[in-house]
C-alpha cells in the first residue's frame, strides 16, 4: 500500500506533491532536510494524502495531482474540509 501525499512549506505556501509506504517517515525526510528540494522550504506540513494500492496507482496520482486539474481538485477538498 502506498500514500500520495501533498505537503505545503510553512515558510513560504509552495506545495511538493509525493508517494510513499511511510508517510511518517517521509514527512519527517522532508523536515530535516534530506529531500534537495524540500530542504530550502522547511518547514512542511501534510496538507492531503490518500492511499494507492500498486507503485504505478501512486505514480499515475501523484502525476496528476501535481496537474493544474489536481491542483484545483486538492484545493476544492481543502475550502470544503
Amino acid at each position: 500500500m502506498f500514500i500520495v501525499y501533498v505537503i505545503q512549506s510553512e515558510r513560504d505556501g509552495i506545495w511538493y506533491t509525493g508517494f510513499t509506504e511511510d508517510i511518517y517517515r517521509r514527512l519527517k525526510e522532508h523536515n530535516s532536510g534530506k529531500s534537495k528540494f524540500t530542504s530550502g522550504h522547511m518547514p512542511w506540513i501534510l496538507i492531503y494524502q490518500e492511499q494507492a494500492n500498486t507503485r504505478i496507482q501512486a505514480r499515475k496520482r501523484e502525476k496528476y495531482l501535481k496537474s493544474a486539474a489536481g491542483k484545483k481538485f486538492v484545493l476544492k477538498l481543502l475550502s470544503h474540509g
